[in-house]
Formats: structure tokens, sequence, C-alpha cells
């Protein structure tokens, strides 16, 4: 399992990969993809995705027409990196070239200096009829954000604020570097046939296993594909006979989630509509059917530092292995029937489960969860995996947990929570 989400890692260097790797992995499996423009004809028994923006996608698994609720997970699967600008070539005394970007999401910019990089994202091609999307994917070693030499700045290890215009920016090649070209013959189309782009810097390093029983995992973009990777997974391992099963893969997360693919959109609420309509219930029988369902809001959580507890809450701790993650904050979705509700589906799997708060003084960042739950009222609970090193290009899990999200994911899809009265919930 851990070298399948090696391989899924490899193959989503972006949002938009994302979602067609883990397309590529539901059509496989006889998933029938639906557009947003044309209407929607459900049948009992059917498996559908639908995509927006080549970047989030929603897959649902239809029991029956006259389905209880709805069982969702979502994860996001985009990840903290460089955007390239458009026109990025800047050269440098007429011997470098080095690409004009900008930072998404939240990143510890020297950690991304002096290790191998490519580009990915996807472009916007002229075509006889219009415009298409095409993605890109430059699989090869073609980046380096060099460093400066410790013998050129001596106080590097005090400390240096870097400046994302002038410090950040990658080292393509010689004075006549073209991303335009080499990005152009990676998508198979014409250098004047791309009209614009989105584009980003990716690590190269491939994932490993470590430690001295091979007990930690390290890769690029565990937060959050790792929670994609289980998620998917799950979705398609499980059976429910009562309920909707629903996979959303978000985008825009590490930015606020403020666009038509992320989750303070009505992405999830759009689908779960349509949904409802499609198989025959009024405005009250799809009410009903969101608040007799349940989300899980999948990412990744903190674990204890080896070299900074300090930094963690003092008597809820995290740590490697030790199981998922529970996270409780007035910034995430958590409350504590939810939170029951799911450690309760855990206990009866045999998953160990850890319960997560921030030091009292070190907000952590928010959840797709509460901004997903603006638009769709579904009971939520937010969970993850236990990391190092978040939001790194490089991060470090525990060998255990995978299979224990896995577990965890594929019971909670195979469950039916009913409210049973006022404040009580009946799992079967």
């Amino acid at each position: 399992m851990i070298q399948k989400l090696f391989d899924f890692i490899e193959q989503s260097p972006t949002a938009s990969h994302t979602v067609a790797t883990v397309e590529t992995m539901l059509e496989t499996s006889g998933f029938r993809t639906l557009s947003e423009t044309e209407p929607w004809r459900l049948e009992p028994g059917g498996k559908y995705v639908v995509t927006r923006g080549m970047s989030a996608l929603v897959a649902f698994q239809v029991p029956k027409l006259d389905f209880h609720g709805f069982s969702v997970v979502a994860p996001h699967g985009d990840s903290p990196c460089f955007k390239i600008k458009e026109s990025p070539e800047l050269r440098v005394e007429n011997q470098y070239t080095k690409l004009n970007t900008e930072v998404y999401g939240g990143m510890q910019l020297a950690l991304w200096t002096d290790r191998p990089l490519s580009v990915a994202g996807r472009l916007a091609v002229a075509t006889e009829e219009g415009v298409k999307g095409v993605l890109c994917d430059i699989r090869r070693d073609l980046l380096v954000i060099p460093g400066v030499a410790i013998h050129m700045n001596r106080a590097v290890n005090d400390g240096v604020k870097l400046d994302t215009q002038k410090d950040t920016l990658p080292l393509l090649g010689g004075s006549q570097a073209d991303l335009k070209a080499l990005v152009a013959q990676s998508a198979g189309v014409a250098p004047e046939d791309i009209l614009s782009w989105d584009l980003y810097l990716y690590s190269r390093a491939k994932g490993t296993v470590f430690g001295a029983e091979n007990e930690f995992l390290a890769a690029p973009r565990l937060d959050d594909l790792e929670c994609v990777f289980s998620a998917v997974t799950a979705f398609l391992e499980a059976e429910n006979r009562e309920n909707v099963t629903v996979c959303a893969v978000f985008d825009n997360e590490e930015i606020g989630s403020l666009t038509r693919q992320g989750a303070d959109s009505t992405f999830l609420s759009d689908v779960l509509e349509r949904i409802s309509l499609a198989a025959g219930k009024d405005r009250e029988g799809m009410l009903r059917a969101i608040a007799g369902g349940m989300m899980l809001s999948a990412d990744n959580a903190h674990a204890v530092h080896p070299d900074s507890p300090e930094k963690s809450d003092l008597t809820n701790r995290c740590y490697l292995n030790g199981g998922v993650v529970v996270k409780h904050s007035p910034r995430y979705a958590t409350d504590a029937l939810t939170a029951g509700v799911f450690q309760k589906i855990c206990q009866e799997a045999q998953v160990p489960v850890q319960v997560y708060y921030n030091h009292s003084k070190i907000p952590g960042g928010g959840t797709l969860g509460n901004l997903s739950g603006s638009h769709v009222g579904l009971p939520t609970v937010d969970i993850g995996l236990p990391q190092l090193s978040m939001h790194s290009p490089f991060e470090t899990g525990g060998a255990k947990d995978l299979e224990y999200m896995v577990r965890a994911m594929k019971a909670f899809y195979s469950a039916v929570v009913q409210a049973a009265g006022r404040d009580q919930y009946k799992i079967c």
C-alpha cells in the first residue's frame, strides 16, 4: 500500500494531475463521467464522477434512488509550492535564465533550495473550435533554486529572510532557455497555441521508507495526497446499501478555498442537490438526506516534533504510527457528537484514534470542513494522519498510519449513521 501511495504521489505533481489520476482509477473501476452542463440520469447501483476546472472532483455511488443520506469524505489535492508567472524568463548577464515565480500557499522557502525540481500544470490551448485544457508535466530534473554559499553569507545560520522576488527564483538554463518551448514539447502542442497556463514547480524527490525498523515514510505532498489516496482507496473498496457514498477532492485549500473548485464554493452542494433531484427527491427530501449524512474533512495533522515537543498541546499529543487523528479547534468543524460517532466507528474497526488540539499559544491552520459546512449542512468531523515537517517539500509520516486511515475511511463509508432522536445517533 505504501508503494501505491508513492506511485500515486509521483503521478500527481499538481491538483489537476491529482484529479486526472483519481479519475483514471475511478474509470478503471467502472465509473461513468458526468458533465455539469448536461442532464443527469442516475440508476440504482450507478457509479459516477464529475470534475470542475480540471482540478476538483466529486465521485459518488448510488445504492438505490430512495437512499437514506450522504457519506462524504473530502480531502484536497493541492500543496504549497511556487507558481510560475507568464512570460517568466529572466536573463542574467547573458549567461543564465531564471524563472519569475510567486508563492502558492504557506511554505518554508529555504527548504526548496538546492533540490531537483520540475514543472507541471495545465495549459489553455487554442483549437479550431475554441480553447481546450491540456495537462503538462516535464518529468525530468529541470530546475534548481540555488542557495547562496556560506562563504558569501556568513550569517546564514543565524537566520536569513528570503526575498520571494529575488532569492527563490529557479535556474532554468543558459541564456536562450525557453520554458514555453519545453512545456509545449512535453504537452504535444505548438508553442504558439498556448494562450495561458497554470504551471507550478514541484519536488522530484521520490517517496521512501526509513527508520531502524522501517517505521517511517517520507515523500513530497503527503499533505494532503496521503488523505486523497486513502479516501479513494476506501471509497472503491467499501459498500453501503443505504447511503450515497461520496469522495470529494477539492482544489485551492492552501490559499483559502475561495475559488469555484474550492471547498468554499457551491461544488459539493451543487452535486448533492443534483443527485437528490435525479433520484426523485424534493427539496425536503434533499435536506433530510444531508442532515442524515456525515462528512469527514480529511487533512493531515501535526505530530509531536522530536526536537520541539513543547510546540504541541500539553495533554493532547499525537505521534507517528499512533493512528488516525481527530482534530479539535474553533477553526475546525469537529464537535463532540461528530467526534464521538467517528471514534465509535473506528473502535469497531479496531483502528487507533488520537485527539489533536493546538497549543493554546500556537494556533494552527484551518481546514476545509468549516468552509464546506457554510454551503452544505453535513455533520462534520475533521480528521487526518500525524506527520512532521508539514508544508515542507519533503514530509514525514508513520508507515502504519496509512493502513489505519484506509481502514477507518472504509468503515465510515460502510456505516449508516442515523439520528435516533435529538442528539443521539445509531450506527448500523
